[in-house]
């Protein structure tokens, strides 16, 4: 069960985000993954380049590759 307090604040953030322009989004996506990358990079002591990297690596772990794949290589 969700507090109203939680219900209220998720409500404002929709109704926020209801309000901007798409690019107003975009821009919001923009900045929030290069925090984040920031925050990653800190966090790990690596520059940007071995940050997207060590990101890219992990997204791929556990993944079976695709029949499609295997086929064509």
């Amino acid at each position: 069960m969700r507090s109203k307090l939680a219900e209220q604040l998720k409500q404002e953030q929709r109704e926020r985000f209801a309000r901007m322009t798409p690019a107003e989004r975009v821009a919001l996506t923009e900045r929030l993954g290069e925090e984040g990358l920031a925050e990653f990079m800190s966090a790990n002591g690596l520059d940007r380049a071995a940050a997207v990297k060590a990101i890219k690596r992990s997204r791929q772990l556990g993944r079976r590759p695709s029949r499609c794949f295997d086929e064509r290589h």
